[in-house]
């Protein structure tokens, strides 16, 4: 009789534990695929950074992609998913069930907005030109590069990361923060310094600030990169004997509606930035530039000149002396003078 009875309980407990089992199977499917009642068969839905659980639930419900937010939540903790749906913009396509939703925003591929930097494009520029992609606010972007948790954080000794925000193409998730994408730029630009470039500017006596305004000169100068080198060498040849850089680009950098040709009332502008009235490099860099104008800046070529004018085509005349550049410099006035009168003919 004993074993019996032992035998029947065993059959009981076993029954009630599969009934249980069973049970919360079923309630749990019932919570996974309970219906939302989604009136889209297509919507656009954006988790921003640093968006909670209950903030991603408020904002299905308010595009009314679910209905009930407390099943939704539910099951997002029951699928061990509540800290694993990632930022970006996503479409969620015939998502009626907490399981389609679920599933689509952490497994679906969220939209991501192409962001390309230019070579010498300077802050401004670059605020701008995020304003326009990623709609952030311009002067916010401006301040935040003023920012000093951000110049600490990234190990920048300038004022500023004027010509630290590296020049590359970009893809980022809607919904980024303006410091994480200030913070990412400036990284791209820092992994570019391996031991070999930081020796090298130990070697020229620079440091890696001197050597990132320089280079955002010569950036602003060469549309080749068959001169940058070249280029590079006449500004390290004019700063070795003190002469003032009298580059063009710091110019364009410090008149407010740049870029245009300068003026010789420009070249007379009280400011730091002016190479024209200060020997030495200015106090930071006046662009982003991009890789072969760093490596320029360090690897300069070795000649003797030290001068440069433009030849009208991108590329430039060098010489060794004032008379032959006066004599370069005539060559283009020519030239612009020509051309202005075909363009007042045509």
């Amino acid at each position: 009789m004993v074993g019996i009875f032992n035998k029947r309980k065993t059959i009981f407990l076993v029954s009630a534990l599969l009934l249980l089992v069973i049970s919360l199977s079923a309630f749990s499917l019932l919570i996974l695929y309970w219906p939302q009642n989604n009136p889209h068969s297509i919507v656009k839905v954006t988790i921003a950074t640093g968006s909670s659980l209950n903030n991603i639930a408020e904002k299905l419900f308010n595009k009314q992609v679910i209905s009930n937010k407390g099943m939704f939540t539910l099951a997002v903790k029951l699928l061990g998913k509540e800290k694993k749906i990632p930022i970006g913009k996503y479409n969620l396509i015939n998502a009626y069930s907490n399981y389609d939703i679920i599933n689509q925003l952490v497994y679906g591929e969220p939209e991501v907005i192409k962001v390309r930097i230019l070579e010498g494009w300077s802050v401004k520029q670059i605020a701008k030109y995020l304003n326009q992609k990623m709609d952030f606010d311009s002067t916010e972007i401006v301040n935040l590069t003023y920012n000093k948790s951000i110049l600490k954080y990234n190990q920048i000794n300038g004022k500023s990361a004027e010509g630290y925000l590296y020049p590359d193409t970009y893809f980022f998730f809607p919904g980024s923060k303006p410091k994480y994408v200030l913070n990412h730029l400036i990284s791209m630009h820092q992994s570019l310094w391996t031991e070999t470039l930081k020796k090298r500017a130990e070697f020229l006596n620079m440091s890696q600030h001197e050597v990132v305004t320089l280079a955002s000169i010569i950036e602003g100068e060469a549309i080749y990169d068959s001169e940058r080198a070249k280029i590079s060498g006449v500004y390290h040849n004019r700063l070795k004997k003190g002469m003032k850089l009298q580059a063009d680009p710091t110019i364009q950098y410090i008149i407010p509606d740049s870029p245009r040709r300068l003026l010789n009332r420009d070249l007379k502008i009280k400011s730091p930035y002016n190479t024209y009235l200060n020997h030495g490099l200015p106090p930071g860099p006046i662009n982003s530039p991009g890789k072969n104008s760093i490596l320029a800046a360090l690897y300069p070529e070795k000649n003797d000149f030290l001068f440069f004018v433009a030849t009208g085509d991108g590329y430039h005349t060098f010489t060794t002396n004032e008379r032959d550049h006066n004599q370069a410099k005539k060559k283009l006035q020519k030239l612009r003078r020509e051309l202005k009168k075909k363009k007042r003919k045509s």
